[in-house]
């Protein structure tokens, strides 16, 4: 079993929605050791949202973020060696020949190092905000990982599908991977049958150990009625509701144990400046040895 790589989510949202402030970050994430950087995706902050926030009240940051493929573009220019992951882009509210094009570009300016993560998103505010309908989120997502295969395949592409028709023509350039880890969130019945067919990886939440192992397992399980492999695990953690460092790195070590391959951590919603950001940061990468 490989050991598990530690990530760090890339500054984005709140006090870190400033675009000067990714290059730096990232690359000293990159010093530090960090081995994966990610960004999310909040398409709009809703003052009375229809749809509530899961957990309680919608995080303050959020009324400020910065676009993901934005943040991706600037961490690739400014490293070398990290993975970079989106946790989650909500796929169904982008056309998905613009996400194929965004996404390839990231690619190949990374030299390889992509890795696409979907989610359907919580928030009905934010499919009304770009037109999209509510109840065709699900659909929306399969087919849009249909025009991905279709369009990073080789050339002429095409597709007609349910949503989406995209004469006989040429795509160019193609990402740098033969074949772009797809990774899907979700934690309901139907997400883990879509990630069992569909997925390279799950989008996992902090979970109680026992609790991850158990989702873990039956999205392997899914995986085999699929006649697949077993299916990789990249789990966010957010800072603010683990405690102390000691207590976080000790949970680290514990989904090392579970084969868990990406772990990062979410240190925007307990940080509020570059300085601080970094030194947390550096305590946990430090206090993490697989």
């Amino acid at each position: 079993m490989a050991p598990m790589r530690l990530g760090l989510t890339l500054p984005q949202f709140g006090p870190f929605s400033d675009p000067l402030l990714v290059p730096q970050l990232a690359a000293e994430a990159e010093a530090l050791g960090f081995e994966s950087l990610w960004a999310g995706e909040r398409v709009h902050a809703a003052t009375d949202p229809i749809t509530p926030y899961p957990g309680g009240a919608m995080p303050e940051q959020f009324r400020s973020g910065l676009d993901p493929l934005l943040v991706l573009t600037l961490a690739a220019n400014a490293t070398t060696s990290p993975l970079l992951g989106t946790s989650t882009l909500n796929a169904p509210l982008h056309p998905p020949i613009h996400l194929a094009r965004s996404l390839a570009g990231i690619d190949r300016l990374s030299r390889g190092r992509l890795i696409a993560g979907f989610g359907l998103s919580w928030s009905r505010d934010e499919y009304d905000a770009v037109g999209v309908p509510w109840r065709q989120r699900g659909a929306r997502l399969d087919e849009t990982l249909d025009v991905l295969a279709a369009l990073w395949a080789a050339d002429p592409v095409q597709h007609s599908g349910e949503f989406w028709t995209i004469s006989p023509g040429h795509f160019q350039p193609k990402p740098a991977q033969r074949h772009v880890p797809i990774y899907l969130g979700g934690v309901s019945p139907a997400a883990f049958r879509r990630i069992g067919r569909r997925a390279d990886g799950w989008l996992g939440v902090a979970l109680p150990v026992e609790a991850l192992r158990k989702t873990m397992a039956d999205i392997d399980d899914e995986a085999r009625r699929a006649g697949r492999g077993p299916i990789a695990t990249a789990v966010r953690i957010n800072a603010q509701t683990t405690g102390p460092d000691e207590q976080l790195v000790d949970y680290l070590h514990e989904l090392a144990g579970l084969g868990v391959a990406d772990a990062f951590v979410d240190l925007q919603f307990s940080t509020t400046t570059p300085a601080e950001f970094l030194d947390r940061a550096a305590r946990i990468r430090h206090g993490f040895r697989p």
